[in-house]
């Protein structure tokens, strides 16, 4: 048989150049379905903070937080949800410590979602934010509307956060003068899975949720977490369906 070597090395390249076309789309792909963005986290505790002092807030302290997701943009359950935000307020009955939420034996929350997301949006971020606490249907008191305000600048790591109603926070990252003992370290880790993300200062700290009972003030406390997220939103349907 005679082969035209001719032809069989044009078959090849268009083989080998299918190949790096669908590999290039399999990695290029997934890069739509990323929910990206900012967030604030701001606890009752002192986050960054030395052993000793975490200590002695063990049991006493610690027991509330509040979260802030700004979503620059991604697809989650078919919504595009660029430029909404939502927030979680939780209460609990025990130190929000090393295992985060799950330290916590009972918890109640309250999820708030931004005043301009429509009937989709407010579903898929509600669900969105409870994928990302593990926090489950049962532990909700109750689901809000307000308008969310995040102002985060990546350059200088400050952050505020106002929610109409329900909290006012103003947040920086965590400086050497603000150490104490020269021990300080992030001793409790976010409370949320982050890209990236420093320990902060809460200048101001003012959270308040009456169907959590709850009302706390916090401020000039090394309390707060300012990060970025990059979350896969297949992962975040395959959690959901587990």
């Amino acid at each position: 048989m005679i082969v035209d070597l001719n032809k069989q090395g044009i078959y090849m390249r268009v083989v080998i150049l299918s190949s790096m076309i669908l590999a290039i789309s399999a990695t290029a792909a997934p890069a739509a379905d990323l929910v990206s963005g900012t967030y604030v986290e701001v606890r009752t505790c002192q986050v960054y903070t030395g052993p000793c002092f975490a200590n002695g807030e063990v049991g006493s302290a610690g027991k509330n937080a509040i979260m802030t997701w700004k979503i620059d943009g991604g697809r989650f359950a078919g919504v595009d949800l660029a430029g909404q935000s939502v927030a979680v307020v939780v209460k609990a009955s025990h130190t929000l410590g090393f295992k985060g939420l799950a330290n916590a034996e009972t918890k109640k929350a309250i999820v708030i979602i931004g005043s301009a997301a429509d009937a989709q949006e407010t579903s898929a971020l509600k669900e969105f934010a409870l994928l990302q606490t593990g926090l489950a249907d049962k532990e909700i008191a109750g689901v809000h509307r307000a308008d969310i305000d995040m102002q985060f600048d990546a350059d200088k790591v400050t952050a505020t956060v106002e929610i109409r109603d329900f909290a006012r926070l103003i947040t920086r990252k965590a400086r050497k003068g603000d150490c104490i003992c020269s021990n300080e370290s992030a001793y409790y880790p976010p409370l949320t899975k982050l890209k990236g993300f420093v320990p902060g200062v809460t200048i101001e700290g003012e959270v308040k949720a009456r169907r959590l009972g709850t009302r706390w003030s916090i401020p000039d406390s090394r309390t707060a977490y300012l990060g970025t997220f990059e979350i896969d939103a297949a992962d975040l349907q395959l959690a959901e369906s587990i």
